[in-house]
Order: structure tokens, then C-alpha cells, then sequence
């Protein structure tokens, strides 16, 4: 399943990106790209500018960042929930260039499509997926908790074609950064990973690190089956020891973290279970596949929350 990644070297274009909402990994990109003198603006729904504490490590740095209002953008990063993402797309549309490049970044699966369907032929497409960790202990704060690194496609015609500076520039806000040249089998690699790690740690409303325990085991392994299974179906080849050795690693690496499905549940928001679980279910579903694990895990944190957060 390994293909062929081309390392992306650092470079700086001075045509600003607009980061879409203020969520934590948009603000982690934003942060760093304004640390690095790259031109960014925030497109939100009130404020005209933005003022946070951007902290890593032991620094800690005061942001102010503007407010966008109108285009024409060239280059955005719509980092937000799943089920927004369409609704973003659709109310940037009147203030995209025609050459746009937007570049989506969401846990799940099911809204590539959908997008590409928005834009014009000649507007590209891409989606990076990143294991970087951030998070807001306050609305006016955000915390780089992870060092991960990011994947990132293009997905369509428009953006293959393209001789940009799309990978050079998101290696410097969400870096380190592989371009590589079908983004699919990563999206499905982190889907198999937040089909367990979300729904489980939201259900029991505990750290990432507590589903090592061997009382659990036995039902990330009846998970990861049924994910493999759904997979091949789907035409993505991977094997149950792989994915139980990433899925340990993610464990132990995320220890005392918590997943953004256990955050929203916590804080009785609007989870992504849908575009995760929910995503996975109708892939099966679609090929005649029974899941039992993955249905009875997704019926009983639906059970917990109210029919508008999933």
C-alpha cells in the first residue's frame, strides 16, 4: 500500500491565505504561518480581527490576526468539522479567484465530492490530513499539544495541473509535510483510526492512552476486522496487524490526550460521528456488509447524545 512520497522543502509566497473559522488546528496553521512572516487573514463569522495566546512548548505568544470580509482569494485552508465543510464551500463560492486552490482538512469521510461539485474546472481541490495535535483550553487560546505531520492530495484536475506553492506553504503551518499522489489511502489509514479511538473514548469519556488497557482489546480487534473488511470492499487493501500496530501507537503516543469526539461530547457539541461511524456504516451498507461491532458502538453513543450532535 506504500506509494511513492516526495519530500516538500519550506518556501514562502507572499498571496495571503484565508483560514477558514477559528478551530484549533486552523488556528495552529495560522499562528505559524504569521510566525513565519506568511502573509494570513481569518475569514469569521463576527469579529473583524482576532487577538489569542498561540502557545508551544513553553513559549507562549500573543496573536492578532485580521478578519477578512470579501475576496478574491486565491489560497484557503477550511479547517473545520465535517458537516460545515460544505456550508463553508458554499459561502466562500462569491469570493473565490477563478484560480483558487482550497485545501480541506477535516476528521471522516464523504465531502471531497460534494466540494468538487461547488467549484469551477479551473478552482483546485485538495485535502491534507494531519495527525498534528492542538487545543483550546480557552476560546482565546490554542495549545500545540502534538507534533505529527501532514498528508496532502490533490483532487482534481485543477490542482494536479497547477504549479503552485500549496505543499511549500501548508509545510510551514502544518509540517512536516509529504505530497503525495493519491490522498485516498490516507484518508481511509486515519478513518480506521478515528473509528475507534472517537467513538470509544467519547462513549467512555476517558484519555486516549486508557483504550490500552486489555479490557478493551477484544473490541478494537472485533473494529478493526469489520474496518478491513469494509475497506477491501471499497478497494483499499490493508491488513489487521497493521492497523492494530498503528492504532497502539496512536495510543501510546496520544496518551493523555483527548479525542475531539470526547471533547464534544464533553462540552455537548456537535460530533463528527456521522462523517466517521457514520461514513463507514453506509460504505457497508452500499457493499452488503454487516458490522455488528461498529454498529453497536455507534448505537450506543447516539443513544447518549441528542439527534442534533451526530
Amino acid at each position: 500500500m506504500e506509494q511513492h512520497r516526495s519530500e516538500v522543502s519550506t518556501g514562502i509566497s507572499q498571496k495571503p491565505w484565508l483560514v477558514v473559522g477559528r478551530g484549533a488546528i486552523g488556528l495552529l496553521a495560522a499562528s505559524r504561518w504569521a510566525l513565519a512572516q506568511q502573509p494570513v487573514q481569518l475569514w469569521l463569522r463576527q469579529a473583524q480581527s482576532l487577538n489569542y495566546r498561540f502557545s508551544v512548548g513553553s513559549r507562549d505568544f500573543p496573536m492578532q490576526l485580521a478578519g477578512a470580509t470579501h475576496g478574491p482569494f486565491d489560497k484557503v485552508l477550511i479547517p473545520v468539522k465535517a458537516f460545515d465543510t460544505v456550508a463553508a464551500v458554499q459561502q466562500l463560492l462569491p469570493h473565490l479567484s477563478e484560480h483558487a486552490h482550497i485545501v480541506l482538512c477535516h476528521n471522516g469521510m464523504g465531502t471531497l465530492e460534494q466540494v468538487q461539485a461547488l467549484l469551477l474546472p479551473s478552482q483546485g481541490l485538495w485535502f491534507a490530513s494531519t495527525t498534528q495535535g492542538a487545543y483550546k483550553p480557552s476560546p482565546l487560546q490554542v495549545r500545540h499539544t502534538g507534533f505529527g505531520e501532514t498528508m496532502l492530495g490533490a483532487c482534481n484536475a485543477a490542482a494536479r495541473s497547477s504549479v503552485t506553492t500549496i505543499a511549500s506553504d501548508l509545510n510551514i503551518a502544518l509540517g512536516p509535510l509529504q505530497q503525495v499522489a493519491d490522498i485516498t489511502p490516507y484518508l481511509w489509514k486515519k478513518l480506521a483510526i478515528n473509528c475507534v479511538i472517537n467513538p470509544l473514548t467519547a462513549l467512555l469519556q476517558v484519555r486516549n492512552g486508557e483504550l490500552l488497557k486489555a479490557e478493551y482489546q477484544v473490541q478494537i480487534s472485533q473494529l478493526l476486522t469489520e474496518f478491513v473488511l469494509v475497506a477491501k470492499a471499497c478497494g483499499q487493501q490493508f491488513s489487521l496487524d497493521e492497523l492494530q500496530q498503528l492504532i497502539e501507537k496512536v495510543q501510546q503516543t496520544t496518551a493523555q490526550n483527548l479525542s475531539s469526539m470526547q471533547q464534544d461530547v464533553a462540552n455537548q457539541r456537535r460530533t463528527e460521528l456521522n462523517a466517521i461511524t457514520g461514513f463507514l456504516l453506509q460504505q457497508a451498507a452500499a457493499h452488503q456488509i454487516q458490522l455488528p461491532a461498529h454498529l453497536a458502538l455507534y448505537q450506543q453513543l447516539t443513544a447518549r447524545l441528542q439527534p442534533w450532535q451526530y
